[in-house]
């Protein structure tokens, strides 16, 4: 399991995500769920994954090998919009899904997995889109400017009393690095280190781009800070009146 979470926000977009990919008690995997399609000054795109990782790993792949073996034709590096971006996208996804699954869950194996893919393509505003299983997407508004794939019931609580489109998005990455706090305090299945992207509208190249581990100063200190301020918002509730 992972958890992921992008924003489209007034002033820039916001991407992170987990690289857990399975837990137990003697065993522990790390990968990269963020990945970069870019072409400064022209776009940028960034897809985050959550599901089968063998899926995920072959609809990138599959993405990256068509770009690099005919760059003329249709593909992630030529589309003329994110909205065929994400249709590119959702067609390979079937397509490999429909390979190694004959389009469905065989057994106790779910070959399935979602994407979220944003970013900005010269020429048209910046969107992002929740690229579902079957291959279908929804896009982000300014009235839910955010999605969640993987595991994000823990997370969304902060998310959700805390983010509006008008959120300034450092604002919103300190508010996604609490989310994910909140995520791994709760669940086995997501884990350190966390890929954090921040691009701001229009300038087609990256803005922030940083790992966060276990001893990353920022993230420990508003890790603890948060901690404190739950206990002492819950200890001055009053008491029960009956």
């Amino acid at each position: 399991m992972t958890y992921c979470v992008a924003m489209n926000l007034q002033d820039g977009l916001l991407f992170a995500s987990d690289s857990r990919t399975n837990a137990g008690v003697d065993h522990v995997a790390t990968f990269r769920k963020m990945q970069l399609f870019d072409k400064p000054g022209e776009r940028l795109l960034v897809l985050l994954s959550a599901g089968n990782l063998a899926t995920t790993q072959s609809v990138v792949s599959l993405l990256r090998q068509r770009a690099a073996h005919d760059p003329d034709n249709h593909n992630i590096f030529t589309v003329r919009s994110m909205y065929d971006a994400a249709e590119l996208i959702g067609e390979t996804l079937k397509q490999v899904v429909q390979r190694d699954a004959g389009g469905q869950s065989q057994g106790s194996v779910d070959f399935g997995c979602s994407f979220i893919l944003g970013g900005q393509i010269a020429g048209e505003a910046p969107r992002l889109f929740n690229i579902y299983p079957q291959g279908n997407f929804i896009e982000a508004t300014p009235d839910t400017p955010y999605f969640q794939i993987g595991e994000s019931k823990y997370g969304k609580p902060i998310i959700d009393r805390v983010i509006s489109y008008q959120t300034p998005v450092n604002e919103a990455a300190k508010c996604a690095l609490i989310s994910f706090d909140s995520t791994i305090k709760s669940n086995l299945s997501v884990g350190l280190p966390i890929d954090l992207l921040l691009y701001r509208h229009d300038t087609l190249a990256i803005g922030l781009q940083q790992r966060i581990g276990e001893q990353d100063e920022y993230f420990q200190t508003i890790r603890k800070a948060w901690g404190e301020a739950l206990r002492q918002s819950f200890a001055a509730l009053p008491p029960l009146p009956w």
